[in-house]
């Protein structure tokens, strides 16, 4: 007996679906430590973005645009729903408070909602170009992550914040794909984020206040992108190359 993908995926084919069992480690850990879950969910934008660059040296499969979309509703849909979920849960538990516990949940839930709407959309339509309709759900998830990181615990500002995301996936906002050198910059910051707590376990001598300005200097990054890139960060040329982008 053969698996059926054994000869139909590829390499970045396999790297995107490790992100989507990333994506499901950081929705369980959530509920034990949304800090852990945070980092785990920059670690699935790492490789979200590290499929790309795999596909372009290794070749990609017709199956790779598909997994990579599936991958990011785990990872950057349903994971960072769940963060803003627990935290919400923790404020207005729903034993005690049904109503508004059943309403806050509706925001995480229309952040998901929305974001596979999204990804669906840019699956069809923005796959093949520069640029891409909406607020990317990395970049959501991505600024819902570290703002979680530095300390931006409140469940109203992430609900507010959610919530806006939510919207923003939908809008008709255009946004032009990072240049190389940028995302490369964009993962190393996410990189040294996400491995700050094992290089502090590693050498004791390191400041513990070094985890937490990568995180700053990653929500400064993905705020920037976010406000300023659909105005001044933009390329004139169309036609992507690219076999895998982030969504």
């Amino acid at each position: 007996m053969h698996l059926r993908f054994a000869r139909r995926l590829g390499l970045a084919d396999a790297v995107t679906v490790t992100n989507a069992a990333v994506g499901f480690l950081a929705a369980v850990v959530a509920t034990v430590d949304v800090e852990t879950a945070a980092r785990l969910v920059l670690f699935g934008a790492i490789a979200d973005g590290l499929d790309g660059v795999v596909a372009r040296h290794r070749g990609s499969t017709p199956a790779g645009e598909y997994l990579d979309s599936l991958a990011d509703v785990a990872s950057f849909c349903v994971a960072p729903a769940m963060i803003v979920a627990v935290l919400a849960l923790e404020a207005w538990p729903v034993a005690e408070s049904p109503v508004i516990g059943t309403l806050v949940l509706a925001v995480p839930a229309l952040f998901v909602a929305t974001g596979v709407a999204r990804l669906g959309l840019y699956t069809a339509y923005d796959s093949k170009v520069r640029e891409t309709t909406g607020v990317p759900t990395t970049l959501a998830a991505t600024l819902l992550a570290a703002a979680v990181l530095t300390g931006y615990t409140s469940p109203v500002l992430l609900l507010v914040a959610t919530g806006a995301f939510a919207c923003l996936m939908l809008s008709s906002i255009t946004y032009p794909d990072l240049h190389a050198q940028d995302a490369l910059v964009m993962g190393v910051v996410q990189a040294a984020a996400v491995l700050a707590p094992v290089i502090h376990a590693l050498v004791p001598m390191t400041p513990a206040w070094i985890g937490e300005g990568f995180a700053w200097a990653l929500l400064f990054l993905a705020t920037a992108y976010l406000l300023f890139g659909p105005k001044f960060y933009w390329e004139n040329t169309h036609g992507r190359t690219d076999a895998e982008e982030p969504a």
